[in-house]
């Protein structure tokens, strides 16, 4: 296999092997503490515009297989292991790792010391950076990261929602309409509306208010997505104006969006939240979930309108907001992925909170 360097725009430049596809990617450089998930995270489209670091030492040793992606192609935009096994051994595997990134495109690294990596990252916070397998010199790729766009005020939601309207699978008892924008909507997300009876119509990000409510839903769903939340205000007027039309549940990008919809503000976190293993407390209840997030930005506590909505959840490890309530309407989000994939399910009970107020309010 080919020579593959990994460079950051502070000038650390690592030399390690080419696993994926050749040529050059560039992206904001994070880390994910997740042991196993590495196709869904892979195919998580609020990765779109960065490079993922596994902290995990081996990665892709139950290979690939094509029901457990999260969207309908890879949106990171690099990979970056320890080592990267080429010998996959699971009965469901259908595809190597390595294949599976040079099918999709998708340049990787691996042999590198992902714990250095890591530490960097947490002590000085996320960097622009480069991996490429075409152009070997240090110098030339530090200059790249510096100059390759950063994530403040990055709009990636255009490039990874739908261009028209579609239908998810029905299920098989229809109790509920909803329409969900797709800001960069993860597949488990759909899989749970329908498992719980929700019939599903996803809408472009750019829908309109008017074109949501033609659709006569019972709940509206904010999804997931990349990028800075404040660098999307074509959509926090379309949000304002459901907010007291139907119930909405706002997950990770969602959660951000409905809190510029409500008055307030986010920022950008040092380097962000993501794995399989953060403990949220729910304000209301006192209980300690562990959740799986993925998110480089948070509201800002301060910006939160006490008279609108109030902190429902709060990250144990740095105090950040990770749930908003209004006060008066059915309308709530979390920062985290209740719907797992990869990760643990105890937050499934926000789907169940959704539906009974969609319930609430057919009956009313």
């Amino acid at each position: 296999m080919k020579k593959a360097m990994l460079a950051l725009e502070d000038g650390t430049v690592l030399e390690g092997r080419s696993v994926g596809a050749e040529g050059e990617a560039f992206g904001e450089l994070v880390f994910n503490t997740s042991m196993t998930g590495y196709q869904e995270i892979l195919t998580d489209p609020s990765y779109a515009g960065q490079i993922v670091t596994m902290t995990y030492p081996l990665i892709g040793n139950y290979g690939v297989n094509p029901e457990d992606v999260e969207s309908r192609q890879p949106f990171a935009a690099g990979f970056v292991m320890g080592e990267c096994c080429l010998e996959p051994s699971n009965w469901r595997a259908q595809q190597t790792l390595p294949d599976y990134l040079k099918t999709h495109h998708v340049v990787g690294i691996d042999q590198l010391d992902t714990r250095r990596i890591t530490r960097k990252l947490r002590s000085e916070g996320a960097k622009k950076a480069v991996i490429s397998t075409v152009d070997l010199n240090p110098d030339n790729l530090v200059q790249k990261a510096i100059d390759s766009p950063g994530m403040v005020g990055a709009d990636h939601v255009r490039e990874v929602s739908v261009s028209k309207a579609y239908e998810w699978e029905p299920p098989a008892e229809k109790r509920f309409q909803v329409v969900a924008f797709d800001y960069g909507i993860k597949y488990n997300i759909l899989r749970v509306l329908r498992e719980a009876g929700c019939s599903v119509t996803v809408l472009p990000a750019t829908a309109s208010a008017d074109e949501a409510l033609a659709c006569d839903p019972d709940g509206i769903f904010l999804s997931n997505g990349p990028g800075d939340p404040a660098a999307l205000p074509y959509i926090f007027p379309t949000v304002e104006a459901l907010l007291d039309k139907r119930p909405v549940f706002g997950i990770c990008l969602g959660h951000q969006i409905l809190a510029h919809a409500l008055g307030g503000s986010t920022y950008k976190l040092k380097f962000g939240h993501r794995g399989g293993n953060h403990p949220v407390r729910n304000n209301s209840t006192g209980k300690v979930e562990i959740s799986v997030q993925n998110h480089g930005f948070a509201v800002d506590a301060d910006s939160v309108d006490p008279d609108r909505a109030r902190i429902s959840h709060t990250n144990l490890n740095d105090q950040s907001v990770e749930g908003l309530e209004h006060v008066e309407l059915p309308v709530f989000s979390v920062q985290y992925h209740p719907e797992a994939s990869p990760g643990p399910h105890d937050s499934r009970y926000l789907f169940r909170r959704f539906i009974d107020n969609m319930d609430k309010a057919k009956k009313s």
